[in-house]
């Protein structure tokens, strides 16, 4: 079965799009209310899903989907706020 240009352009780019996670190190966080702020402002980020923030361990896990943002505007995102990141890993 054939399918037409036309037919490939009205599919939405969102079905195309996949879930990514990256991990931020974040090692500006000093005390137990960081991580509320650092969660509130990832999950500002369009296309954000899931933001965990761990004081313990100093690092940020998110979850977003690939078509609306990326790892380095998330990871701007925590600079934009004062708390510095660095990419750890991206799945």
């Amino acid at each position: 079965m054939k399918i037409s240009l036309l037919t490939l352009l009205l599919v939405s780019t969102s079905a195309w799009a996949e879930t990514q996670t990256v991990t931020l190190d974040i090692p500006g966080m000093t005390c137990a209310a960081c991580p509320i702020t650092i969660k509130k402002a990832l999950t500002r980020v369009e296309g954000v899903a899931i933001a965990e923030v761990n004081y313990k361990t100093r690092a940020a896990t998110v979850t977003f989907d690939d078509v609306q943002t990326n790892a380095e505007t998330i990871r701007q995102a925590t600079g934009n706020i004062g708390y510095p990141s660095t990419i750890r890993v991206q799945q």
